[in-house]
């Protein structure tokens, strides 16, 4: 876990700085990746899962710089450095994998954008040496990812909250940081599916006089983000909440429309239910 710890110090550390040395702060946090990977493949080779122990759900990961579409990645970095994104080092990519990205747009005399993305997952198998499954081992792990985003060093103003609708649990957490002089907004989001954890850092600032980013658009934008990565590593999307129809509503609410609706019709002899609507349009 201190290496893991390692691994979030670095990348925060690389959304404190100059754009010219985030290169650098890169490719320290990929070594730290992959000797957290190797930690985790000696441990997963130390004996295989019991009898007693339910297999983990999911076997493999995907690759982490094929998680956002096109449009994502255009949404939240204006101007990437590099497209195809900057892949961790890992020993085993099939239980820990990371990819990152950043972005500076320049905005003549009223400075610049700065972005930074990035996405890690780590799988967990059911573990016979530990007494554990997959689920229960990623479980712990989530819940260390999501306090260690809290007790981020030198962050101020800092905040969580569930996301809803994502993975069996999900937390959002953000914090502000000032660094030479400039305020950057960060915004962590960590999801458990099954034996996996999605960790997605998104953060920004104005540079040289740029305007400071909102938070809360960077939040909704790393939700979004998250929820596309999980997507990809579970193959499907998350299922929709039994208690609410199509429309969004609570179903029996839905039914009440539906019968209130039906009601309307037979009284109008057949006329359609949105009629008003269809006024509206011939007047037009």
């Amino acid at each position: 876990m201190h290496r893991s710890s390692k691994r979030l110090a670095s990348i925060l550390a690389c959304a404190a700085v100059p754009v010219m040395l985030v290169a650098g702060c890169s490719d320290s946090g990929s070594k730290d990746a992959a000797d957290a990977s190797d930690s985790a493949s000696s441990a997963t080779s130390a004996g295989k899962a019991s009898p007693s122990l339910a297999p983990a759900k999911y076997a493999k990961l995907p690759d982490p710089c094929t998680v956002f579409s096109n449009g994502t990645l255009k949404k939240l970095l204006p101007k990437p450095k590099n497209d195809a994104g900057e892949k961790g080092k890992s020993s085993d990519p099939n239980t820990s994998a990371t990819c990152s990205w950043y972005s500076s747009k320049s905005e003549g005399v009223d400075g610049s954008q700065f972005r930074w993305l990035d996405v890690s997952f780590k799988r967990y198998d059911s573990e016979a040496a530990v007494n554990a499954t997959g689920e229960k081992r990623a479980e712990e792990f989530y819940a260390k990812q999501v306090e260690l985003a809290k007790a981020t060093k030198d962050a101020t103003k800092v905040k969580s909250g569930a996301v809803d609708g994502t993975g069996d649990a999900a937390t959002w957490i953000t914090y502000n940081m000032k660094s030479k002089g400039n305020d950057y907004r960060n915004q962590t989001v960590v999801v458990r599916a099954a034996n996996i954890v999605l960790t997605l850092n998104y953060n920004g600032a104005g540079l040289a006089g740029g305007d400071t980013p909102d938070a809360s658009d960077l939040l909704k934008d790393a939700e979004k983000a998250a929820q596309e990565a999980l997507e990809s590593a579970t193959g499907k999307p998350a299922a929709p909440d039994a208690s609410k129809s199509a429309s969004g509503k609570p179903t029996d609410e839905a039914e009440k429309d539906d019968k209130s609706k039906d009601e309307k019709s037979g009284d109008k002899d057949g006329k359609d239910a949105k009629g008003s609507d269809d006024s509206k349009d011939t007047k037009s």
